[in-house]
């Protein structure tokens, strides 16, 4: 009976050795190129040696990690480097995953970080010789610089009428994430036709390679397109609207007539100084010693603000403000009427396209190698864990053990730092705090605001209560608020302004009278002010 349990076990355990060995064996299959930089590039990787491409790449670790990447070393400087793969891989068949990493680790403003999936150099390009010019498949990845900040995803295909290889770009692709952590990207190109375009794992596209709304320009060419030949008729009439020809001049139209006037109403205020100037020459103001009247000119005094104009409404020789003339009409012109003779806007008329074709599929040719040829004017790019596959979920499970540690810690890293910046309050506290300490400023609060900042500081020492704080002053402000408007007294300077427009005769109190006098000269003031104004202006 042992003897019978030892047999099965050992059964089980052989099934189950063997159904690991060909899962591995299986999953390898789907890896069709992987990169990870554990090793140096040398001798695996091939810099090109033509002279424009003067970067100098190196094998170094990722910041904050023991992981070894493919580095950008110098600032504004062309790269170029290329991996001629072991096997071709063939994009006409079955599901084709393509991903890499990459670290902007000095973040990035202009530059790019994009790879090239190049063809076979029977196609016209040597390793050495590797530079923009060589003829690439698929053209991945992010590139940023002024307006531009996307994450490219360009197809280079072969016209099957003219030969010609076309540059067809993904239209409205995601954009580069705005930060220096380590970034996963990943274009998967499925059998039917749809590309689906992921960042950290996460669905940010989905175009379909045959769709003219995806792709610039389209691979398949439209089938109608406008007659070159043809010619707009002389008396195609594209106006919608035109004058009315019967529409007459109204007789009292006046279209000479000026759009402002001078105000007739307005009187010169009491105390106005005509015949002092408004600037005056400095009186504190001396010649320079080394000034020389034959070299420098004779010299003059700087002007400055007239005192005595200070003190009065205005002075120089007083005008009229300009109002506006009631009288105004402008231009006259006739009213717009349908137009009986419109026909519309004139296009050419469509014809066959000749360079039309049909396609099930597009006619990709194969990857032989991977190429990175950028030009940045930042270092600290850094690229890993380059993943050709035919299995998305192979591409999936590289991504949560390759990349997802790496991410997660230098996530909680930026989140400390964030904090500490903003003095252990996150990003969303220090901007409400910054707002509430605002709304502590405002005049009304009063007596109140000793008690608000009094929260806001408790509040800052302990950042979970801040939803109670804002609660709290909100509260304090509005309550204030309320016995401003039902409760409280009138303000004085309303009071005092009251108590001087009686005619009577009746005393006042001290301060009500001199809050009176205040208000009548600041009147007084605001009311020259635009007069002054009016009259430089003229």
């Amino acid at each position: 009976m042992e003897e019978t349990r030892r047999k099965i076990w050992a059964q089980y355990a052989f099934l189950l050795l063997a159904g690991c060995f060909f899962s591995q064996l299986y999953a390898t299959s789907d890896v069709k190129f992987y990169e990870s930089f554990d090793e140096a590039f040398d001798g695996r990787w091939i810099v090109s040696e033509k002279e424009e491409y003067s970067g100098v790449w190196k094998h170094a670790k990722s910041e904050g990690h023991d992981d070894y990447g493919l580095l950008v070393s110098e600032k504004a400087r062309k790269y170029a480097i290329v991996k001629e793969l072991d096997n071709v891989v063939d994009l006409k068949d079955g599901t084709v995953v393509l991903q890499y990493e990459v670290r902007l680790q000095d973040g990035l403003e202009c530059g790019g970080a994009y790879i090239k999936y190049l063809r076979p150099q029977e196609a016209g390009w040597t390793a050495k010789g590797f530079d923009n010019e060589s003829p690439y498949t698929i053209m991945f990845g992010p590139d940023k610089c002024g307006a531009t900040n996307k994450v490219h995803f360009i197809l280079k295909h072969k016209n099957p009428k003219s030969g010609e290889y076309v540059e067809h770009h993904l239209k409205f692709p995601p954009s580069v994430p705005a930060d220096k952590l380590t970034h996963v990207y990943t274009a998967v190109l499925k059998p039917d036709n749809d590309v689906l375009i992921l960042v950290d794992g996460e669905e940010k596209k989905k175009a379909n390679l045959l769709s003219s709304d995806d792709f610039e320009p389209p691979l398949i060419p439209a089938e109608t397109i406008p007659d070159p030949e043809d010619k707009k008729p002389e008396d195609w009439d594209e106006r919608a609207k035109i004058p009315d020809p019967d529409a007459k001049k109204p007789d009292d139209w006046d279209e000479d007539a000026p759009m402002e006037i001078e105000d007739e109403e307005a009187e010169k205020p009491e105390g106005w100084l005509d015949d002092e100037p408004e600037d005056v020459d400095d009186p504190e103001a001396t010649k320079p010693e080394d000034w020389d009247d034959d070299e420098d000119g004779e010299w003059e005094a700087p002007k400055v603000d007239n005192p005595k104009c200070a003190e009065a409404p205005g002075c120089g020789e007083w005008k009229r403000p300009m109002i506006r003339n009631p009288a105004y009409k402008g231009k006259w012109h006739s009213p717009l009427i349908d137009n009986p003779n419109y026909k519309g806007i004139w296009k050419p008329r469509d014809i066959p396209n000749p360079d039309y074709f049909e396609l099930d599929k597009p006619n990709f040719e194969p990857i032989a190698a991977i190429g990175i040829e950028i030009w940045t004017m930042q270092d600290g790019i850094l690229f890993d864990n380059i993943l050709i596959a035919s299995d998305e979920k192979v591409a999936e499970s590289y991504r949560k053990t390759a990349w997802k540690p790496k991410f997660d810690v230098e996530k909680e890293k930026q989140k400390a730092e964030e904090e500490a910046e903003s003095g252990g309050l996150k990003g969303y506290q220090k901007v409400v705090f910054d707002l509430l300490y605002k709304v502590a400023g405002v005049p009304f609060l009063g007596e109140h605001k000793a008690k608000v900042l009094d929260l806001l500081e408790k509040a800052e020492k302990q950042p979970n209560i801040t939803v109670g704080v804002v609660v709290s002053v909100v509260v304090v402000v509005f309550s204030v608020l309320l016995k401003l408007i039902f409760g409280g007294k009138k303000p004085q300077p309303a009071i005092a302004s009251a108590e001087t427009e009686k005619t009577d005769g009746a005393e006042t109190s001290t301060s009500n009278s001199q809050a009176a006098e205040e208000k009548e000269e600041q009147s007084e003031d605001a009311a020259a002010a635009p007069r002054r104004r009016t009259r430089r202006d003229n």
